[in-house]
């Protein structure tokens, strides 16, 4: 970080992931002087993407749902060359894959739905129950509806323990990190309401693509890398180094964990969400479609697997394929013997290609997502201003979720505005 160019800033920002960046250009776009203050050497918090012998690994499978609201006030899609997964999965179940279509964005694969064994008729009725009923509600409805895990509202629809067994648990358990179904049914709602209304995608040039392109809007003087903060002051924020940055009001925009060490007073759910993520670089790819694959029969290592060179190629070298595994339920200790499990149970699913496998990375997240079980997501949509000049922003305090993070930053930023404005007008 260089020399600071102000005095002092109507804002101080700590934390360059989404929730900061989002934050950030609103304040700059309502005439307030702000900076960006982040420990790392690079933008996106979560959001990360290595480059390794040609390959984009991501920090986790993640991906970017194109029916997020809030993304498209910020970024362009075009430039990020959003590329497509089919609709759907393909479940691993009795020792055999089956497509899980989604006919309502495909209609050509209603009749490979309706004969798919993972589920039966009744159950596919009222998955498309459950889908009418969530797109046809708002968000901000969904959010006030009566919460209970995921589990419990699964059961309450009806739904079989067979096709909540080989497609909810592995499908909802990979996007939430949560294996069990503990996180709250307003999240399951909302999960499952943007899933039906849009694609989901991967940026051409990886996940950490959305953070850069925001960053970008940002000018040097506006946004500060390798910039550790050490404490809050009642003046602003003093950097590890000792210099210190005032600010009118200071923004904490950083994962519950380094939000309740700045500011223990406050009561964050500091409890995350761990997961495993292994890459393989194959010659030819497992399978041709990109496709979210599942492990429906409940049985090894492996949640959920894709390759995502297949959707975009340009994660992969020519000539080459990537992997992309992820593992819940596990811990450190574990990653010393995962590798060997996960291609022993890859090796019955794919042959023994498998074997021959280049294993390029495991990365073991230990604060992957903010854990939002139910009753702890009430209400959804928590307030910013925790003091007079202290606010906060992050998914933790919305939607554990790219748009929670990028909405919650944006009304954080327009509480510190009208706040701002109040206190000049009087």
């Amino acid at each position: 970080m260089g020399e600071l160019p102000a005095d002092r800033f109507d804002v101080a920002i700590v934390g360059a992931g989404l929730a900061g960046l989002t934050a950030a250009l609103k304040l700059r776009d309502d005439g307030l002087s702000v900076c960006v203050l982040e420990e790392a050497e690079d933008v996106g918090g979560r959001l990360q993407t290595e480059e390794r012998a040609g390959f984009l690994l991501d920090r986790g499978f993640q991906v970017f749902l194109t029916s997020y609201p809030e993304p498209r006030q910020w970024l362009d899609f075009p430039k990020l060359q959003l590329m497509r997964f089919v609709p759907g999965a393909l479940v691993r179940k009795d020792g055999q894959f089956h497509r899980f279509a989604d006919p309502w964005r495909r209609p050509s694969a209603l009749w490979s739905l309706l004969r798919s064994p993972v589920g039966t008729f009744a159950d596919k009725l009222k998955i498309a129950r459950m889908r009418r009923r969530v797109c046809r509600s708002t968000t901000e409805a969904l959010y006030e509806t009566p919460d209970h895990t995921t589990i419990q509202a699964l059961r309450g629809q009806g739904l079989s323990e067979s096709i909540i067994e080989s497609f909810f648990r592995p499908f909802l358990g990979g996007v939430f990190l949560d294996h069990e179904l503990t996180t709250s049914s307003r999240l399951c709602d909302f999960v499952f309401r943007h899933f039906a209304l849009g694609d989901a995608t991967l940026p051409s040039q990886g996940m950490q693509a959305i953070p850069r392109q925001l960053a970008d809007k940002l000018s040097p003087e506006q946004l500060h890398l390798a910039t550790p903060v050490g404490r809050l002051t009642d003046e602003g924020v003093m950097l590890a180094d000792g210099r210190r940055v005032e600010s009118r009001i200071t923004l904490v925009a950083t994962n519950a964990v380094s939000a309740q060490a700045m500011l223990p007073k406050c009561d964050f759910e500091k409890r995350q969400r761990s997961v495993a993520c292994l890459y393989f670089a194959a010659d030819r790819p497992p399978v041709e479609e990109p496709i979210l694959i599942l492990n429906g029969e409940g049985r090894g290592p492996v949640n959920n697997m894709c390759v995502p060179s297949q959707v975009a190629p340009t994660y992969a070298p020519p000539g080459s394929s990537l992997i992309s595994v992820t593992v819940l339920a596990t811990s450190s200790k574990h990653l010393v013997s995962l590798e060997r499990e996960v291609r022993d149970q890859l090796k019955l699913w794919f042959g023994g290609d498998v074997l021959r496998w280049e294993h390029l990375k495991t990365d073991w997240i230990p604060e992957a997502l903010p854990r939002q079980a139910a009753p702890a997501l009430t209400p959804v949509v928590k307030p910013p201003q925790v003091s007079d000049r202290v606010f906060v922003c992050g998914d933790h305090r919305h939607t554990a979720s790219i748009q929670g993070a990028m909405e919650s930053g944006r009304l954080a930023a327009q509480a510190i505005t009208q706040k701002l404005r109040i206190s000049v007008a009087s």
